[in-house]
């Protein structure tokens, strides 16, 4: 049988095993850059729908978008890497803000579907992974 060794050069050999060391830093930053991206658009989804196309003068307080936010990059049980945009619990007056964005995104008896998230994320997709790339690859030259 064949024998092929192949030497890879030492400062590639180098910077691969610095990325391994610091893989744990790095990803959480990707996915957050990544994740602002997203929530940017849900942002402007979310104003664009609250209080359009109502009969009645809206009677928004603007709390279901400041409860808007980004988690942290954590890991999950899996061991997978995530960040979550979501809504921050509990509202002033005791209702949910996640039980408020579902009624607005799908709708209700009486109250047509307004959605915000859906179209923000398929419309972010591109942007993100952009962003996402240009940050790892950002993340690896400054190794």
């Amino acid at each position: 049988m064949a024998k092929a060794e192949i030497k890879m050069p030492e400062d590639f050999m180098l910077k691969v095993s610095k990325l391994a060391e610091k893989t744990d830093m790095i990803i959480p930053k990707v996915l957050e850059e990544g994740g602002n991206v997203v929530l940017d658009k849900v942002k402007d989804h979310l104003s664009a729908v609250i209080g359009s196309g109502t009969k009645e003068k809206s009677r928004s307080t603007g709390e279901l978008e400041r409860s808007l936010g980004l988690s942290p990059a954590m890991q999950n049980r899996d061991g997978n890497w995530d960040v979550k945009i979501g809504f921050a619990e509990p509202r002033s007056d005791g209702d949910s803000n996640a039980k408020i964005a579902n009624i607005l995104e799908y709708g209700r008896s009486g109250q047509p579907p307004k959605p915000f998230l859906k179209p923000a994320k398929s419309q972010s997709k591109n942007a993100c992974i952009e962003t996402m790339k240009t940050k790892l690859q950002e993340e690896v030259d400054g190794i």
